[in-house]
């Protein structure tokens, strides 16, 4: 019972690091609120600013798909109980996220600025609107699932665990991805454009569709009807109707859950 004591609180220890990383990332990209931010601080040489933020978004994206792999995380659970796979992966990838905003080195220059009010006001509106988008939607597949809690919790209460499988809530009927629309949508909602923004902006969202590609083929192995929904349903943009592309309903599978 004490080892299950142990797991449990350190699945909430990662859980809570996780939460303070995401509000720290709030103020990190809206430019508020926190001691260092994307633009604040010192500006280096560009070269070497450019390369360190290329380092720092590269470790990161190097760390969240390569943990995020099943080869990955059958090799790694050899070494770290399966009841904390998903933790420790929460663990590192705050951890990442932590070393990228110690270390980010802001570039000088502004690629756009808005300066007429009602502009800069949407685009905060946008700001904020992804922030609920991304949270918002880690609910609608499991949140306490995706972060580790839940599997702690029933490693806690001597239950075996089973994963919630696939299923198609909400937005996910509209678009396979809508915690990256979220994501989108934080990263270029900017009043102020700055050039380690904009870099910020176009690593994150390569990442991103590159990144895509290993989920789905992932979800297609896991979930036998993945590749229905993914035939049915637009990748990121809504342009298709709830009904898919042609015109048929859409599957009703068991569960979504992301990597």
């Amino acid at each position: 019972m004490f080892g299950r004591i142990t797991l449990f609180l350190y699945g909430l220890a990662c859980y809570l690091v996780f939460v303070a990383t995401f509000l720290y990332a709030v103020g990190f990209l809206g430019n508020f609120a926190v001691p260092k931010a994307i633009d604040s601080g010192p500006q280096a040489p560009l070269v070497q600013g450019l390369a360190i933020d290329l380092a720092l978004l590269g470790l990161f994206a190097v760390q969240h798909s390569v943990m995020a792999r099943q080869w990955f995380k059958n090799a790694w659970t050899r070494i770290v109980p399966a009841p904390v796979e998903r933790s420790t992966y929460v663990l590192f990838s705050s951890l990442a996220l932590v070393v990228l905003f110690w270390q980010w080195q802001p570039l000088g220059g502004v690629i756009w600025n808005v300066e007429n009010s009602v502009g800069r006001l949407a685009l905060q509106g946008l700001f904020a609107l992804g922030w609920l988008t991304v949270l918002a939607t880690t609910f609608l597949i499991d949140h306490f699932d995706l972060f580790g809690l839940r599997q702690v919790w029933l490693h806690l209460l001597g239950r075996q665990y089973t994963s919630p499988g696939f299923r198609t809530p909400g937005p996910y009927r509209f678009v396979r991805h809508p915690l990256y629309v979220g994501w989108l949508l934080v990263f270029w909602s900017a009043p102020t454009m700055t050039s380690a923004h904009f870099v910020f902006a176009i690593a994150t969202t390569a990442y991103i569709l590159i990144a895509i590609q290993f989920e789905e083929r992932d979800l297609e192995r896991l979930h036998g009807e993945y590749a229905e929904y993914r035939r049915r349903v637009p990748m990121i943009l809504p342009i298709s109707s709830a009904k898919g592309r042609n015109g048929g309903p859409l599957p009703q599978p068991l569960a979504k859950r992301a990597s």
